[in-house]
């Protein structure tokens, strides 16, 4: 029988400010069939990079081949992919729920301040709550407010991350390619 390796995997991609990388980027994984579970751009620490955050469920073989491919793009400085125990992982979540539902059931707030979420606005409506912390926790106390029939709408960010590493590797990399480049100049 054969064993499933598949587990989630973040891709960390650093590349120029470039118009049309992201669909390059996400056409890697479609091409291989390989479904996006979350996605977030920003701009980077160094000046003049962009990350984009990809995660996607694949077995390790997979992961290797999407960030070949991924590096193959002219814009891209870098590629990696990262296992959950390599990193430091943030997500951020809105929950809005409605007030009388709140109001009746004092155990929908007790859930609220016991995943350390707070509230941010509340009416007669409805109360907006936000929570920041791991994916987990935050499907969970989902869960556990779905159960009570007071979500009215639900949105999560797209994870942020970054390494456990010392140092970063898209800074490594570009100092050894200025050195070369000065290398090549002196010559």
């Amino acid at each position: 029988m054969e064993q499933d390796t598949t587990k989630l995997y973040t891709f960390l991609v650093y590349s120029e400010n470039v118009p049309g990388l992201l669909s390059q980027i996400t056409a890697v994984f479609t091409r291989r069939q390989v479904n996006i579970e979350s996605l977030n751009v920003c701009a980077s620490s160094t000046p003049g990079a962009h990350k984009y955050t990809v995660t996607a469920y694949c077995d390790e073989h997979m992961a290797r081949i999407l960030t070949a491919q991924i590096e193959k793009r002219i814009e891209v400085l870098q590629a990696h992919f990262y296992t959950d125990d390599e990193l430091f992982i943030n997500e951020t979540a809105l929950f809005k729920l409605s007030t009388p539902v709140m109001l009746k059931n004092h155990e929908v707030s007790s859930l609220v301040r016991s995943y350390d979420a707070r509230i941010i606005e509340v009416n007669s409506t409805y109360a907006v709550v936000e929570i920041t912390g791991n994916t987990n926790d935050i499907i969970a106390l989902f869960n556990e407010l779905e159960k009570l029939d007071c979500v009215l709408q639900f949105v999560r960010s797209g994870r942020i991350c970054i390494t456990k590493s010392r140092t970063e590797h898209l800074d490594e990399y570009l100092a050894v390619r200025e050195a070369k480049r000065i290398a090549q100049q002196k010559k």
